[in-house]
Protein backbone atom coordinates (compact mmCIF):
# COMPACT_ATOMS: atom_id res chain seq x y z
CA UNK A 1 0.00 0.00 0.00
CA UNK A 2 2.59 2.38 0.65
CA UNK A 3 4.21 1.65 -2.83
CA UNK A 4 0.99 2.57 -4.31
CA UNK A 5 0.66 6.02 -1.97
CA UNK A 6 4.36 6.90 -2.85
CA UNK A 7 3.78 6.21 -6.81
CA UNK A 8 0.66 8.23 -6.80
CA UNK A 9 2.38 11.16 -4.88
CA UNK A 10 5.05 11.01 -7.84
CA UNK A 11 2.64 11.27 -10.80
CA UNK A 12 0.45 14.40 -9.08
CA UNK A 13 3.88 15.97 -8.45
CA UNK A 14 5.18 15.27 -12.19
CA UNK A 15 1.43 16.08 -13.69
CA UNK A 16 2.09 19.89 -11.44
CA UNK A 17 5.23 20.26 -13.21
CA UNK A 18 4.01 19.81 -16.74
CA UNK A 19 0.55 22.00 -15.98
CA UNK A 20 3.25 24.85 -14.33
CA UNK A 21 5.10 25.11 -17.45
CA UNK A 22 2.16 24.91 -19.36
CA UNK A 23 0.91 28.23 -17.68
CA UNK A 24 4.17 29.67 -18.47
CA UNK A 25 3.18 29.28 -22.03
CA UNK A 26 6.11 26.77 -23.02
CA UNK A 27 8.75 28.97 -22.09
CA UNK A 28 11.77 27.66 -20.68
CA UNK A 29 14.74 29.15 -19.09
CA UNK A 30 16.60 31.17 -21.58
CA UNK A 31 19.72 29.00 -21.71
CA UNK A 32 22.25 27.60 -19.12
CA UNK A 33 23.72 30.06 -16.39
CA UNK A 34 25.94 32.29 -18.17
CA UNK A 35 29.27 32.50 -18.19
CA UNK A 36 32.24 35.11 -18.06
CA UNK A 37 31.86 36.57 -21.65
CA UNK A 38 29.20 35.61 -22.65
CA UNK A 39 26.99 37.65 -24.94
CA UNK A 40 24.45 39.43 -23.42
CA UNK A 41 21.43 41.93 -25.37
CA UNK A 42 18.95 44.46 -23.42
CA UNK A 43 16.12 46.02 -24.86
CA UNK A 44 14.60 49.57 -24.37
CA UNK A 45 11.34 50.80 -25.27
CA UNK A 46 7.56 50.45 -23.65
CA UNK A 47 4.50 48.37 -23.81
CA UNK A 48 5.33 47.50 -26.93
CA UNK A 49 8.19 45.82 -25.65
CA UNK A 50 7.28 44.21 -22.63
CA UNK A 51 4.62 42.46 -24.78
CA UNK A 52 1.40 43.91 -22.31
CA UNK A 53 -1.34 41.98 -22.44
CA UNK A 54 -0.01 39.08 -24.54
CA UNK A 55 -0.03 36.11 -22.01
CA UNK A 56 -3.58 37.54 -21.41
CA UNK A 57 -3.23 38.91 -18.03
CA UNK A 58 -3.44 42.89 -18.18
CA UNK A 59 0.27 43.05 -17.44
CA UNK A 60 3.70 42.85 -18.63
CA UNK A 61 4.74 39.41 -20.41
CA UNK A 62 8.21 40.29 -21.19
CA UNK A 63 8.45 36.42 -22.26
CA UNK A 64 6.56 37.06 -25.13
CA UNK A 65 8.43 40.13 -26.17
CA UNK A 66 9.78 40.68 -30.22
CA UNK A 67 13.16 41.88 -28.40
CA UNK A 68 13.89 39.57 -25.38
CA UNK A 69 11.78 37.44 -25.16
CA UNK A 70 12.32 33.86 -24.40
CA UNK A 71 9.09 32.01 -24.05
CA UNK A 72 7.91 29.60 -26.99
CA UNK A 73 5.12 31.57 -29.20
CA UNK A 74 7.75 34.35 -30.44
CA UNK A 75 10.80 33.83 -32.70
CA UNK A 76 12.13 36.75 -30.80
CA UNK A 77 15.85 38.89 -31.29
CA UNK A 78 16.59 37.13 -28.48
CA UNK A 79 15.82 33.30 -29.78
CA UNK A 80 17.20 33.78 -32.97
CA UNK A 81 20.83 35.12 -31.42
CA UNK A 82 20.52 32.33 -28.47
CA UNK A 83 21.00 29.40 -31.12
CA UNK A 84 24.79 30.43 -31.51
CA UNK A 85 25.18 31.98 -28.15
CA UNK A 86 23.40 29.27 -25.94
CA UNK A 87 24.74 31.35 -22.68
CA UNK A 88 22.80 34.98 -24.26
CA UNK A 89 21.74 36.78 -21.35
CA UNK A 90 18.26 39.22 -22.27
CA UNK A 91 17.36 42.71 -20.34
CA UNK A 92 13.99 43.70 -20.90
CA UNK A 93 14.57 47.17 -19.50
CA UNK A 94 11.23 48.70 -21.52
CA UNK A 95 8.97 50.21 -19.42
CA UNK A 96 4.82 50.19 -19.98
CA UNK A 97 4.39 53.86 -19.85
CA UNK A 98 7.27 55.09 -20.82
CA UNK A 99 8.20 57.80 -23.43
CA UNK A 100 11.23 59.06 -24.84
CA UNK A 101 12.17 61.01 -21.61
CA UNK A 102 12.33 57.90 -19.84
CA UNK A 103 15.04 56.51 -22.84
CA UNK A 104 17.99 57.47 -20.69
CA UNK A 105 17.30 56.01 -17.40
CA UNK A 106 16.77 52.68 -19.66
CA UNK A 107 19.62 53.28 -20.92
CA UNK A 108 21.96 53.00 -18.09
CA UNK A 109 20.28 49.42 -17.23
CA UNK A 110 21.88 48.46 -20.47
CA UNK A 111 24.80 49.89 -19.81
CA UNK A 112 24.43 48.09 -16.26
CA UNK A 113 23.54 44.77 -17.82
CA UNK A 114 26.87 44.98 -20.30
CA UNK A 115 24.77 44.55 -23.04
CA UNK A 116 26.33 44.17 -26.73
CA UNK A 117 23.54 44.56 -28.74
CA UNK A 118 20.16 46.84 -27.80
CA UNK A 119 17.10 47.31 -29.18
CA UNK A 120 15.22 50.69 -29.06
CA UNK A 121 11.73 50.87 -29.75
CA UNK A 122 9.90 54.33 -28.57
CA UNK A 123 7.39 56.84 -29.52
CA UNK A 124 4.15 55.81 -29.01
CA UNK A 125 3.45 56.92 -25.67
CA UNK A 126 4.85 60.56 -27.21
CA UNK A 127 1.89 60.46 -29.31
CA UNK A 128 -0.57 58.69 -27.53
CA UNK A 129 -1.64 61.44 -25.18
CA UNK A 130 -4.95 62.79 -24.51
CA UNK A 131 -5.16 65.14 -26.96
CA UNK A 132 -2.65 66.62 -30.23
CA UNK A 133 -1.25 69.63 -27.64
CA UNK A 134 0.02 66.82 -25.06
CA UNK A 135 2.37 65.16 -27.62
CA UNK A 136 5.94 65.31 -27.10
CA UNK A 137 7.27 68.36 -29.38
CA UNK A 138 9.34 66.28 -32.33
CA UNK A 139 12.54 68.42 -31.41
CA UNK A 140 12.11 67.68 -27.44
CA UNK A 141 11.41 63.70 -29.22
CA UNK A 142 14.78 64.05 -30.73
CA UNK A 143 16.72 65.32 -27.58
CA UNK A 144 15.74 62.60 -25.48
CA UNK A 145 16.74 59.78 -27.89
CA UNK A 146 20.22 61.46 -28.46
CA UNK A 147 20.82 61.56 -24.79
CA UNK A 148 19.58 58.20 -24.29
CA UNK A 149 22.12 56.95 -27.10
CA UNK A 150 24.82 58.88 -25.30
CA UNK A 151 24.40 57.14 -22.50
CA UNK A 152 24.58 54.22 -24.71
CA UNK A 153 27.91 55.36 -26.69
CA UNK A 154 30.35 56.08 -23.51
CA UNK A 155 28.47 53.28 -21.13
CA UNK A 156 28.62 50.35 -24.23
CA UNK A 157 31.21 51.98 -27.45
CA UNK A 158 30.95 48.30 -28.48
CA UNK A 159 27.85 47.76 -28.34
CA UNK A 160 25.79 47.45 -31.33
CA UNK A 161 22.32 48.99 -31.42
CA UNK A 162 19.21 48.21 -33.06
CA UNK A 163 16.91 51.89 -33.33
CA UNK A 164 12.99 50.50 -34.18
CA UNK A 165 10.30 52.76 -35.94
CA UNK A 166 7.23 53.18 -34.29
CA UNK A 167 5.17 50.82 -35.89
CA UNK A 168 1.81 52.75 -37.81
CA UNK A 169 -1.05 53.33 -34.99
CA UNK A 170 -3.07 55.06 -37.78
CA UNK A 171 -3.51 51.50 -38.96
CA UNK A 172 -5.23 50.01 -36.13
CA UNK A 173 -7.74 52.91 -36.33
CA UNK A 174 -8.29 51.82 -39.81
CA UNK A 175 -8.76 48.36 -39.71
CA UNK A 176 -10.73 48.89 -35.66
CA UNK A 177 -13.14 51.54 -36.60
CA UNK A 178 -15.73 49.41 -38.02
CA UNK A 179 -15.58 47.01 -35.10
CA UNK A 180 -18.02 47.91 -32.24
CA UNK A 181 -15.62 45.70 -29.59
CA UNK A 182 -12.56 47.49 -30.85
CA UNK A 183 -14.46 51.02 -30.69
CA UNK A 184 -15.81 49.76 -27.04
CA UNK A 185 -12.23 49.06 -25.94
CA UNK A 186 -10.56 51.87 -27.16
CA UNK A 187 -13.70 53.99 -25.30
CA UNK A 188 -11.59 53.35 -21.73
CA UNK A 189 -8.66 55.34 -22.54
CA UNK A 190 -6.31 54.36 -25.44
CA UNK A 191 -4.25 56.92 -27.11
CA UNK A 192 -7.21 59.47 -27.35
CA UNK A 193 -4.76 61.50 -29.37
CA UNK A 194 -6.01 59.02 -32.58
CA UNK A 195 -8.81 56.52 -31.17
CA UNK A 196 -11.13 59.69 -29.30
CA UNK A 197 -14.02 59.41 -31.28
CA UNK A 198 -13.28 56.87 -34.02
CA UNK A 199 -16.48 56.51 -35.89
CA UNK A 200 -16.48 59.93 -36.47
CA UNK A 201 -16.38 61.30 -39.97
CA UNK A 202 -16.17 65.24 -38.72
CA UNK A 203 -13.92 67.19 -40.22
CA UNK A 204 -11.80 68.24 -37.09
CA UNK A 205 -11.70 64.69 -35.91
CA UNK A 206 -10.53 63.18 -39.48
CA UNK A 207 -7.77 65.94 -39.32
CA UNK A 208 -6.93 65.61 -35.77
CA UNK A 209 -6.35 61.85 -37.00
CA UNK A 210 -4.11 62.86 -40.29
CA UNK A 211 -2.52 64.86 -37.34
CA UNK A 212 -1.31 62.22 -35.64
CA UNK A 213 -0.18 59.85 -38.06
CA UNK A 214 1.94 62.81 -39.46
CA UNK A 215 3.63 63.69 -35.56
CA UNK A 216 4.00 59.61 -35.89
CA UNK A 217 6.16 60.04 -38.66
CA UNK A 218 8.12 62.80 -37.59
CA UNK A 219 9.25 61.31 -34.60
CA UNK A 220 10.40 58.06 -37.15
CA UNK A 221 12.06 60.52 -39.04
CA UNK A 222 14.10 61.91 -36.11
CA UNK A 223 14.85 58.27 -35.00
CA UNK A 224 16.26 57.24 -37.94
CA UNK A 225 18.73 60.63 -37.94
CA UNK A 226 19.57 60.25 -34.80
CA UNK A 227 20.63 56.50 -35.57
CA UNK A 228 22.40 57.98 -38.02
CA UNK A 229 24.11 60.42 -35.92
CA UNK A 230 25.10 57.87 -33.22
CA UNK A 231 27.50 56.20 -35.97
CA UNK A 232 28.34 53.00 -37.55
CA UNK A 233 27.38 50.46 -34.47
CA UNK A 234 24.27 51.84 -34.59
CA UNK A 235 21.47 50.47 -37.26
CA UNK A 236 17.63 51.60 -37.79
CA UNK A 237 14.78 49.43 -39.24
CA UNK A 238 14.72 50.92 -42.58
CA UNK A 239 10.74 51.88 -41.16
CA UNK A 240 10.33 47.93 -40.97
CA UNK A 241 8.29 48.04 -37.93
CA UNK A 242 6.02 51.04 -39.32
CA UNK A 243 5.07 48.71 -42.50
CA UNK A 244 4.14 45.72 -40.41
CA UNK A 245 0.05 45.51 -41.79
CA UNK A 246 -1.37 44.46 -38.35
CA UNK A 247 -5.00 42.52 -38.50
CA UNK A 248 -7.02 42.53 -35.63
CA UNK A 249 -6.23 39.31 -34.76
CA UNK A 250 -2.37 40.38 -34.21
CA UNK A 251 -3.64 42.67 -31.84
CA UNK A 252 -4.95 41.42 -28.09
CA UNK A 253 -8.56 41.53 -27.29
CA UNK A 254 -8.24 43.99 -23.97
CA UNK A 255 -7.84 46.68 -26.06
CA UNK A 256 -7.30 46.22 -29.34
CA UNK A 257 -4.17 47.99 -29.32
CA UNK A 258 -0.85 46.10 -28.51
CA UNK A 259 -0.09 42.98 -30.33
CA UNK A 260 -0.72 39.43 -29.17
CA UNK A 261 1.99 36.99 -29.73
CA UNK A 262 1.46 36.91 -33.39
CA UNK A 263 1.91 41.09 -33.67
CA UNK A 264 4.63 40.62 -31.44
CA UNK A 265 6.33 38.01 -34.03
CA UNK A 266 5.14 40.01 -36.63
CA UNK A 267 7.71 42.67 -35.21
CA UNK A 268 10.39 40.58 -34.75
CA UNK A 269 10.39 38.93 -37.84
CA UNK A 270 9.93 42.51 -39.46
CA UNK A 271 13.17 44.13 -37.50
CA UNK A 272 15.17 41.54 -37.20
CA UNK A 273 18.64 42.26 -39.72
CA UNK A 274 20.66 39.25 -38.84
CA UNK A 275 23.51 38.72 -36.14
CA UNK A 276 24.14 42.10 -34.78
CA UNK A 277 27.99 42.76 -36.55
CA UNK A 278 28.28 45.81 -38.26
Amino acid sequence: MLIVVNWARNVLFAALVVLALACEGGGGPAGPAPSSGSMAMAALGDSLTTAFASCLAPSPCPRNSWSTGDGTRVDSHYRRLAKNHPGLRGTNAAVGSARADALAGQARTAVGAKADYVTVLIGANDACRPGLGDMTPVDTFRKQVDDALAVLKQGLPQARVLVVSIPDINRLWEIGHTSQVAVKAWSFGICQALLAAPTSTAPADVARRKAFGARVDAYNTQLAAACKAYGPRCRDDGGAAHRVAFTLDMVVAQDFFHPNSAGQNALAKATWLGPPDW
